[in-house]
């Protein structure tokens, strides 16, 4: 992270001054990755708050715990909904264990791919998009290079930071990561960028 924060403060100027203002990020790998990525479906378009509501009931189904993904297949889509899922999410969660327990969703090696690989491996699931999955490489695989521009935090913070006179689009996301040599660190960078808004990734639903 130091090597990053010094990068940072050597290549653009209007993240340097973030530097300074907020203490330094904790992008760290951690944790189960499918019960990350069941968390992610079920958290998507919710607070915190009713998130963990649900995640909560979703584990009392299993007698507290977290279920494996032959366990989620046990439950029909009703038994889902009367927890707090929509029809979609839950839908969802049933797709993504299907696809792990047929193998075309795995997690042996995945730590070896690429976020290309990653992104391409996991928005084969339903409910899975782009902007998930740069959510799960930042914030549970810990990569330091990810450049979420589909997500409008990102792109409401570059507007204000770097005076565009309409909301950045995602090229213009890129091309200020570009200009400004945020690479290989476009992750802390976009962290920043968030706290710049005092503000959390914004939500999408996929």
């Amino acid at each position: 992270m130091n090597e990053a924060l010094e990068h940072l403060l050597a290549n653009d100027p209007v993240i340097a001054r973030l530097i300074n203002d907020y203490p330094v990020p904790t992008l760290k790998k951690h944790g189960n990755y499918y019960q990350e990525l069941v968390d992610s479906i079920i958290s998507q378009q919710l607070s915190v708050k009713a998130a963990r509501a649900i995640e909560g009931r979703f584990k009392d189904l299993f007698d507290g715990r977290f279920p494996e993904p032959e366990e989620i297949l046990t439950k029909d889509v009703e038994e889902l909904r009367a927890i707090g899922f929509s029809r979609p999410k839950a839908r969802y969660v049933q797709d993504l264990a299907q696809k792990i327990i047929d193998g075309e969703v795995t997690f042996e090696g995945i730590d070896e791919l690429s976020n290309d690989e990653i992104i391409a491996e996991l928005t084969k699931v339903k409910g899975i998009g782009e902007w998930t999955v740069h959510m799960f490489l930042m914030f549970c695989m810990g990569r330091l290079n990810v450049l979420p521009v589909g997500d409008l935090g990102i792109r409401n913070g570059i507007t204000k930071l770097y005076e565009f006179e309409t909301t950045a689009t995602p090229d213009d996301v890129r091309d200020v990561a570009e200009k400004n040599n945020w690479r290989p660190y476009e992750s802390v960078a976009s962290w920043y960028v968030w706290q710049s808004l005092d503000n959390v990734p914004a939500t999408s639903s996929s």
